[in-house]
């Protein structure tokens, strides 16, 4: 998700990595999950894509209460017949994964 907060900002890998003091590799390795994000360098990410920490920790885990809240911010903006359709394609979907 660090990726997407970057990109969504118009920052090169390359800027972030100046803005932080660390290599433009050091960013690639972040965006991909080889390294772990240390609280210092997930404050300022933070302050660079001018969002919460918890955004950025929320929408890059894997707990399923952690993807649900992500999954709540996407249906908040929209009107209830697209959730409606949103809910029933994900029911269909989870009960054809299950049923593999």
């Amino acid at each position: 998700m660090i990726a997407k907060h970057r990109t969504e900002r118009n920052l090169t890998q390359e800027e972030v990595a100046e803005r932080l003091g660390i290599g433009s590799e050091a960013i690639s390795r972040l965006e991909r999950g080889v390294v772990e994000l240390s609280v210092v360098k997930l404050m300022q990410l933070a302050d660079i894509f001018d969002c919460r920490m918890d955004e950025l920790l929320t929408e890059s885990s894997n707990r399923p209460k952690d993807q649900s809240q992500v999954i709540t911010g996407l249906l908040s903006g929209l009107n209830e017949k697209d959730r409606a359709f949103i809910l029933a394609t994900v029911e269909r979907l989870a009960t054809h994964l299950a049923n593999k």
